[in-house]
């Protein structure tokens, strides 16, 4: 929960500031942000807050600058996952492609809006599975958090194109 509540405030301050920060410092505001205390309001409106919206119905379209470097990412884990690797050093060596196109699609962020809200919802979460996959200490952990993030690129389709 309260890793849940430094995340929405890394995002609220992501909306005030734009994209153009490192990844680095997004982490880095994550572990420095100090929890805010728990209650049954706090946690409904962030439970509501983390969901991800549709456009009106609509898929959110996002800039191809940007989308380029999600589908680059989404095409490493295809790859990946048809060769079956089951050792913790392709984990790994997969975890590193991601980062590296996780700092490009940061660096190239020109969204803003309710569009760029709404993909935040989805990358930050993603951004932690990454960081998850790197410091995975066996397969067992690495192979989870590895379908943890095929599983968000099938969140990811539904809402943006």
């Amino acid at each position: 929960m309260k890793k849940n509540i430094a995340i929405l405030i890394v995002v609220l301050i992501g909306i005030t500031y734009g994209c153009n920060s490192s990844v680095k410092e997004e982490n880095n505001e994550i572990s420095n942000a100090k929890p805010l205390p728990s209650s049954k309001e706090s946690e409904h409106h962030h439970s509501e807050s983390d969901s991800i919206e549709l456009n009106n119905g609509a898929k959110w379209k996002v800039v191809s600058e940007m989308m380029v470097h999600i589908r680059n990412m989404e095409s490493d884990i295809n790859r990946f996952s048809e060769t079956k690797h089951t050792e913790l050093k392709d984990f790994t060596q997969l975890g590193t492609n991601l980062q590296k196109n996780i700092d490009l699609l940061t660096s190239n962020c020109t969204m803003d809006g309710k569009a760029h809200d709404e993909l935040h919802k989805w990358l930050l979460p993603y951004i932690d599975m990454v960081d998850k996959l790197n410091k995975s200490k066996n397969n067992d952990e690495a192979l989870h958090t590895f379908e943890e993030i095929k599983a968000s690129y099938k969140l990811f389709n539904i809402y943006f194109e």
